[in-house]
């Protein structure tokens, strides 16, 4: 196998594992320590992912159920309007000339 594509393999395998290592509804959070703003930001992130691994796995959620309330939510919210590009509709366009 070629050295690049080795290091790829490995590089993809990584990814795959820190990304579903933390989703929501995995069981990390408790009522003691509910996810709170940057989990927020992380879930939604990941949301896109989520909800492709919820279809496979019925414990991930897109949404994490034990949260901090409002913090979270802001968070979660941040991440999904500023992922997906929403923050582009303010933008000025250039003016071509």
């Amino acid at each position: 196998m070629n050295r690049k594509y080795f290091i790829f393999l490995v590089l993809i395998i990584l990814i795959a594992m820190l990304l579903t290592g933390c989703m929501p509804g995995n069981g990390r959070y408790t009522h003691e320590e509910p996810a709170g703003f940057l989990s927020g930001i992380w879930h939604g992130w990941i949301a896109p992912l989520s909800l492709i691994g919820g279809i496979f796995n019925p414990n991930i959620r897109v949404y994490e159920p034990i949260n901090t309330g409002w913090w979270y939510d802001f968070g979660f919210y941040m991440a999904i309007i500023s992922g997906f590009g929403g923050l582009s509709l303010t933008r000025k366009k250039s003016k071509e000339k």
